[in-house]
């Protein structure tokens, strides 16, 4: 919040340039989530934006700085030109370094679970046999990069499932280089090109439907916790 806080209502940055950058060094991303805080912060679609000062930083970092170009109240800082120090911008060049492509050995008669960048349960499916396709779409990172260090912690986490394969390649590729006769998947918006039988994610709470802002839809998921 603080970042964003700068880069956007300091900076007067658009919030999907620096939302970006961020998701790129998350470990464990999630467009969506990273997207809509960015979102929040910058005040798009509403007329009230987040902002931090110095006051409230040093409260929650147990930090004593004084004269900076937040040391300001809310009113005054809402109305600053952009400080010195976030003039500067460079164009992003976001790279996802994927794993050299593979060979991978099918069992044609055991169906495949395909696993992806946002789903990597160890518990699914676990007690049933099954080929298992970690699925690394070019396509995807380079919509959504992200970086080595969050490749390499996705890898190590597909290390506890068993027997994990991993793919680079598109979707269409992988069906139509092996013969997959049954294919499930969990539902995530980005991936509504998969063929095949889609599973659920697991959910926190039942609640759905539209909300007009996260604090509603957080009144009704609470009730929840209390029943």
């Amino acid at each position: 919040m603080y970042v964003a806080s700068l880069a956007c209502n300091l900076a007067q940055s658009h919030w999907k340039v620096p939302a970006k950058w961020m998701y790129y060094h998350l470990l464990d991303a999630d467009w969506a989530s990273n997207a809509l805080s960015w979102q929040w912060v910058a005040g798009a679609n509403s007329q009230k934006k987040y902002y931090a000062n110095q006051e409230n930083i040093n409260k929650y970092f147990f930090s004593n700085q004084r004269d900076t170009y937040l040391d300001k109240s809310y009113g005054t800082l809402a109305d600053i030109d952009i400080p010195e120090a976030l003039k500067e911008t460079v164009d992003l060049a976001l790279d996802t370094p994927l794993p050299q492509k593979q060979s991978i050995s099918i069992d044609e008669n055991l169906p495949t679970c395909v696993y992806n960048f946002y789903n990597l349960d160890p518990n699914w499916k676990k007690d049933e046999s099954a080929n298992r396709i970690l699925l690394l779409e070019p396509s995807h990172f380079r919509e959504y990069p992200v970086s080595a260090k969050s490749i390499d912690f996705m890898l190590n986490l597909s290390l506890n499932v068993d027997h994990m394969q991993i793919f680079v390649g598109e979707f269409k590729e992988l069906t139509s280089y092996h013969n997959l006769k049954e294919i499930y998947f969990k539902e995530h918006p980005l991936n509504k090109h998969y063929q095949g039988v889609e599973e659920q994610r697991d959910w926190m709470f039942s609640t759905r439907g539209y909300y007009p802002s996260f604090f509603s839809f957080w009144k009704q998921c609470k009730k929840e916790l209390y029943a």
